[in-house]
């Protein structure tokens, strides 16, 4: 299919999914009238004979040509997985050693953070595992899904993005390639690290939400109801409760070995893909066999030796029945369908808007017309990325995009800014992708946690703008200073430490609140 440059129509499908989705809460049919809204503007467009058929026709093709098999069966088998350690009962032994060591609501959200802090190499692998090891636990002290979503969203992309060694720090390197501006890639990416304002302070944010318990907007009215009920006893995946009864025979070790061989088979997958143990020489260090693997079919690899760990740990032992097991998986795949169905429709919209309607050609326009900003470019660059990022629901698609763009024009207009608008450009994607509803980390996280997918979304973008502005504020003084990173990142900290001391007596108090319910019990 032909692409046809829409303009301003291009950005008009995923306005339309998003604020559907945001109005009726409903995810499924706000994606889908988002597709068909851009399928009839390509086949209207593009004056195809017979557009109310070619447009449903635009609209499955595109369906079946961008589905990722590999995430989708890294995420059915991270399902599977999640489910049989449920079924050994290692999930239950776990939450009560957890609850025996970490003796409070605070301690489980740090303890979140801590882990999600630890998986830095991949973001998808971020957002299922972690929601996995911990769910159980933050269920028990009452901890809200949404609280546990926003922990694992706000932390996957941004340790990524910061992390040299993540399969981000990868992708952003081919990036920088493709500008032919640099000696080297990898030391580019190093100095865009400490100006990647939104990354740090999403970090920042999280780590003062774990430690005080401030939360607010949408967030404060979710840990609410959920201090409001009854403490959850989670058994197996701690979403809908496991068909088989966890067995009395497992241990804590049947929960931590398979997650163990998940971590270090992902580790040797990513190396092994990416030609650390192969012909070619140049892909014999950790970095450039990071950079040359594909992380799905790593994470695919590493999923299916954990589940077989699981099996060899579990039947010899009698933990489980082979029958059982195998069931189990099942049952776990299909716990995973929802996630699988909203992604297969997310990246449908984004190669809508990418493939047909050009979406990225309009935004270009912007980017290359701001040659004349001098001060505001940083600024600019951060708002047109996270626009794309957020339209697309893509990261990697937005910097691959904006990057060859970016740091020709920094350059042409201030040299001096060209670091700047390299890490506007890598945090206004990261900025868009995490707000976007139809973004994979986005998608994951709410799967991870358990949280419905539009209850996320809603709880978690008023932390994400907020964070946005302080960043905006942060690269207006980068402008302004010609790229001194001390001024910047001292007015991103005031403007961040200000709002949060404004906002201390208006957020959510846990133990006033704790005594509130309590005073209310003995009335």
């Amino acid at each position: 299919m032909e692409p046809f440059a829409a303009g301003w129509l291009s950005i008009l499908p995923p306005v339309i999914a998003i604020a559907l989705a945001l109005i009726t809460k409903e995810v499924f049919s706000s994606l889908m009238i988002g597709i068909l809204s851009g399928a009839y503007i390509y086949a209207y467009g593009s004056s195809m004979a017979d557009p109310a058929i070619k447009g449903l026709e635009v609209t499955f093709k595109l369906m079946g040509d961008k589905v990722d098999f590999q995430i989708l069966l890294f995420c059915t088998l991270l399902g599977a997985l999640v489910y049989v350690l449920g079924m050994s009962g290692g999930t239950r032994k776990y939450g009560e050693i957890a609850r025996r060591k970490i003796k409070s609501r605070e301690s489980s959200v740090l303890a979140t953070f801590g882990l999600s802090f630890l998986i830095f190499i991949d973001d998808y692998f971020n957002c299922l595992t972690v929601g996995t090891v911990m769910r159980p636990l933050t269920d028990s002290y009452r901890v809200s899904r949404e609280k546990l979503a926003y922990i694992i969203d706000s932390t996957a992309a941004p340790m990524c993005i910061i992390v040299p060694i993540s399969s981000w720090a990868a992708a952003v390197g081919s990036s920088l390639k493709a500008t032919g501006q640099f000696e080297s890639d990898f030391q580019a990416f190093i100095s865009s690290i400490p100006f990647n304002f939104y990354a740090i302070f999403c970090l920042l944010l999280v780590c003062y939400l774990s430690i005080t318990n401030r939360d607010f907007g949408p967030m404060k009215a979710a840990e609410e109801a959920a201090l409001s009920k009854p403490p959850v006893e989670v058994v197996g995946n701690g979403v809908n409760g496991p068909k088989f009864s966890p067995s009395e025979r497992g241990t804590v070790w049947d929960m931590i070995v398979p997650l163990i061989a998940l971590i270090v088979f992902a580790v040797l997958a990513f190396l092994y893909d990416g030609g650390y143990w192969g012909d070619d020489p140049k892909y014999h260090t950790v970095a450039a066999a990071l950079g040359n693997c594909t992380a799905s079919k790593a994470l695919v690899l590493a999923s299916f030796g954990a589940i077989v760990v699981a099996m060899f740990m579990y039947i010899p032992r009698g933990v489980v029945k082979f029958s059982a097991f195998m069931e189990g998986c099942v049952e776990g795949m299909k716990l995973m369908l929802p996630a699988n169905i909203i992604l297969v429709l997310a990246w449908t919209l984004s190669g809508v808007c990418r493939d047909l309607l050009l979406t990225q050609t309009f935004v270009q326009g912007f980017v290359a017309g701001g040659t004349g900003l001098d001060i505001f470019l940083p600024v600019v660059i951060f708002i047109i990325a996270g626009l794309l990022s957020f339209s697309t629901g893509t990261a990697w698609g937005t910097f691959g995009i904006l990057i060859p763009i970016a740091v020709p024009v920094a350059i042409s207009v201030d040299p001096s800014l060209t670091i700047v608008c390299l890490s506007a450009t890598l945090a206004g994607s990261v900025f868009g992708d995490h707000c976007s509803p139809i973004s994979d980390t986005t998608i994951l996280s709410s799967a991870g946690s358990g949280c419905p997918h539009m209850a996320h979304v809603s709880t978690q973008l008023p932390y994400a703008w907020f964070v946005a502005a302080c960043c905006i504020c942060g690269y207006l003084a980068a402008g302004l200073s010609k790229g001194s990173w001390l001024i910047s990142f001292g007015t991103t900290f005031l403007v961040f430490a200000g709002f949060l001391a404004f906002m201390w007596n208006k957020s959510f108090n846990f133990k006033k609140f704790e005594k509130e319910l309590a005073a209310k019990k003995v009335a």
